[in-house]
């Protein structure tokens, strides 16, 4: 077999039993972040379609009242 004694595999898998734990709470925490981020995104999505939807309303009520305006001139 190897020279390695039992006390030195036992610390070996106790050092990779600790890495395994990190790389989990690395995921888990990556899990998180990634379901965080996609939740603000649509958060974000939707507040700019409102945002364009809003701006589209203002576009055309400003267009109407330079119509209006234009009208206005010629009639005078």
């Amino acid at each position: 077999m190897s020279d390695a004694t039992p006390s030195t595999l036992d610390l070996e898998l106790k050092r990779l039993e600790r890495r395994v734990d990190d790389l989990v709470r690395a995921l888990d925490q990556s899990r998180e972040e990634n379901r965080a981020l996609r939740q603000r995104q649509e958060a974000l999505s939707t507040e700019r379609s409102a945002l364009l939807q809003k701006n589209e309303q203002v576009r055309t009520r400003v267009e109407a009242m330079i119509g209006r305006l234009k009208g206005m001139e010629q009639g005078t």
